[in-house]
């Protein structure tokens, strides 16, 4: 029976990978063809589970002009970006720096998704060094260079807890080929330079040795090797750039655990229900002196879709302050009493509407992550906020 069944297995997988095509042969019982099927079905979950670190990293390939592409269809770039003193600014400024950081968000249509990185981790500060440095020039202001970049090192070998922050956009779209996604992803990229230029943000637009160390970084906390890479060295040797950055191990223990390497990390994600945020929430965020890195997924939705969304949420709430005066007229009070939320919600659904309709304003689906590491495993997570 075992060698009958090892034979219809051998013979089916070299046909289709569905177990639901399977046609099996006709001599095998019921009891035998769901044996196999089960078989089958747990070969095609394996199939899907990552086998080594490499595996895990997720995404396809990485080119040496900066373009990664993450899945089939799937392309990113990434560009690094500098803060701008915003906080300082007087009021007339920052609200100057606001409208352009909405015109910013508004560029983004329902094709482009985009993720804005903030990491704090502990890096080789010689190479912040020298991105701060400011180079002589053939002129009389050498002296006044010398000694603002003494005062940019001096800065950041105080209260940083050794500690590097710094800030990335990742932008992607989705294409059939690299062919298709190279020109969508230089026009974008040239749109989002000019941007950054209009807020007064400096940019670096990543390579793609430089989107490896950075991965590399990620995946090496708390260690102090330089990343040592050269495409060449990719041609005949059967390696990818995986090998180059992948950490020792991954280790899953727990639901919101993770060993990479010799760290521990922990994800959490921020559920926000507030109609609008201050802006200082970010800033607190950042402000914290320990190793972590917060990611905002940002994925603008089509203009059609948004205000259908909202006018659907406006009907149900519509439709539950109905239920509510009902209710009030059963119970004999008065009806214009309804909960609070029902009336806060259906005043900030019917503004957003008409921000939609009328102001050319974007909705957007944001995911906040925030991942801390350590050295060792956390005894105790905080529940999500």
């Amino acid at each position: 029976m075992f060698a009958k069944i090892k034979e219809a297995i051998l013979k089916l997988f070299g046909k289709k990978k569905n177990s639901e095509e399977y046609k099996m042969p006709a001599d095998l019982s019921p009891a035998e063809q769901k044996q196999i099927r089960a078989i089958m079905d747990q070969a095609k979950r394996d199939e899907d589970v990552p086998h080594s670190t490499q595996d895990s990293i997720p995404f396809q390939r990485m080119f040496p002009d900066g373009i990664c592409r993450v899945t089939d269809r799937y392309y990113t770039k990434t560009i690094q970006f500098q803060d701008i003193n915003y906080q300082l600014a007087q009021q007339e400024d920052q609200t100057a720096i606001f409208e352009e950081w909405c015109s910013f968000l508004n560029f983004f249509d329902s094709s482009i998704r985009f993720e804005l990185s903030f990491m704090n981790m502990a890096t080789d500060a010689s190479n912040f060094e020298k991105m701060i440095r400011i180079p002589f020039r053939k002129d009389n202001f050498n002296s006044v260079r010398s000694e603002y970049s003494t005062m940019l090192k001096r800065q950041l070998t105080q209260g940083n807890n050794g500690l590097t922050k710094t800030k990335y956009l990742t932008f992607g779209i989705e294409a059939d080929s690299m062919k298709q996604a190279k020109p969508r992803l230089t026009h974008i990229e040239t749109d989002l330079l000019n941007n950054f230029r209009k807020l007064g943000v400096r940019t670096n637009v990543m390579s793609g040795k430089e989107r490896l160390c950075l991965m590399n970084s990620m995946f090496h906390m708390g260690e102090t090797d330089k990343f040592i890479f050269d495409w060449r060295w990719l041609i005949n040797s059967g390696l990818s750039v995986k090998d180059f950055i992948a950490p020792t191990c991954f280790a899953f223990p727990k639901s919101r655990v993770f060993q990479m390497g010799g760290m521990y990390g922990s994800m959490s994600y921020l559920q926000i229900t507030a109609s609008d945020l201050s802006d200082q929430m970010l800033k607190d965020f950042l402000d914290m002196e320990s190793s972590q890195i917060l990611t905002m997924h940002i994925q603008s939705v089509d203009q059609n879709k948004a205000i259908k969304t909202i006018k659907r949420t406006i009907t149900e709430l519509d439709r539950s302050k109905i239920e509510e005066q009902k209710k009030a007229v059963r119970y004999g009070y008065d009806m214009d009493i309804i909960p609070s939320d029902l009336a806060t919600y259906g005043k900030d659904a019917k503004a957003l509407l008409k921000e939609l309709q009328s102001q050319n304003e974007r909705m957007f689906l944001l995911t906040f992550l925030v991942m801390n590491t350590g050295r060792t495993e956390p005894s105790d997570i905080v529940n999500n906020g």
